[in-house]
């Protein structure tokens, strides 16, 4: 849900997205406004002028006259930018979600590494595209992961989360107010599902499926191996714990999130999609096969923060 603020006479314009609008349809009285958010996506905070020449009453007047953003109904184009309260007002840095890309198995391939996915990690969707694919010794390039079926410590998509600076040491423990202990992944469940690659590798049950398909997972620490601490550096910044870990953040870290992806049943057993909305790429030197391919991202939110990152992900099958 969004609001517009008509400023004179206090009228609250409340626009539902299409899920909100469906509930309060039922009209049932089970529709009630349980929580809620504000987010700041429009405002650039840069603008605010200390050294303006007609005194302080002008220093945030440019941000204040910030035209806002009408309210969207499509839940995915909303609260990029989520506002949060914090009891410590010394904060001198806030935490992040970092992609990793030190981790073998969590690689993400440059352009250079791998075309097949330009950039973006690559499921493969079915047995044939996997052979194709494989080299030699039976494995996929790092970055690949193989979307037929979920296995145990597999290639994958981390997350890492905490503060990246080097001002403050990573020998420090993350504030507890601003260390992530649940993520929300959205996926598009027309092409893919997640699995947890630490664990026995069990498929993940979305918890919301939206009118867009887009499938909304929850994934908490302690319930399953999804979310886990992250490594602390020793005070010599040689932790072994750390260096073997990969660590992405440069100093106090929080959590990290670690998944697996695996293609939808409609993109194994047909080419309807990508033949749709999908793409052909085009021919690789010493490879004679054609592939079609669908981009699209993987969305996760940290629920603390609201802090929010999208991964390119491309769907690759072998025509």
């Amino acid at each position: 849900m969004a609001f517009l603020d008509n400023s004179g006479d206090i009228i609250l314009d409340a626009v539902l997205t299409d899920t909100g609008r469906a509930r309060l349809a039922r009209g049932d009285g089970s529709f009630k406004i349980a929580k809620f958010a504000f987010g700041d996506d429009e405002i650039n905070y840069s603008s605010y002028n200390a050294a303006h020449a007609s005194g302080s009453a002008y220093y945030d007047l440019e941000i204040l006259q910030t035209p806002i953003f009408e309210a969207f109904t499509n839940n995915t184009s909303t609260m990029k930018s989520k506002l949060l309260s914090l009891t410590n007002n010394n904060l001198l840095y806030l935490p992040i979600l970092k992609l990793n890309n030190t981790a073998g198995k969590a690689f993400q391939p440059t352009d250079s590494d791998s075309i097949y996915g330009s950039g973006s990690h690559v499921v493969l969707v079915d047995t044939d595209t996997i052979t194709a694919v494989e080299t030699a010794g039976g494995s996929v390039p790092l970055g690949v992961i193989k979307g037929m079926k979920g296995s145990t410590d597999s290639n994958h998509i981390r997350i890492d989360q905490g503060l990246d600076t080097s001002e403050i040491s990573s020998a420090l423990i993350l504030d507890p107010e601003l260390k992530e202990t649940q993520y929300i992944v959205e996926l598009d469940s027309r092409f893919g599902k997640l699995f947890d690659v630490h664990g026995d590798a069990p498929q993940a049950q979305p918890s919301f499926l939206d009118d867009d398909l887009i499938a909304s997972y929850y994934f908490t620490q302690n319930v399953g191996n999804y979310v886990n601490n992250s490594f602390a550096d020793g005070t010599d910044g040689q932790n072994t714990n750390a260096n073997e870990n990969n660590e992405s953040i440069s100093g106090p870290r929080g959590t990290n999130l670690r998944f697996g992806v695996l293609a939808a049943t409609d993109l194994i057993t047909s080419d309807y999609l990508f033949t749709t909305i999908g793409n052909t790429l085009p021919d690789r030197p010493g490879d004679s096969a054609d592939y079609y391919y669908i981009d699209t991202t993987v969305r996760v939110t940290g629920v603390t923060t609201g802090y929010r990152i999208d991964i390119p992900i491309r769907f690759l099958k072998k025509q």
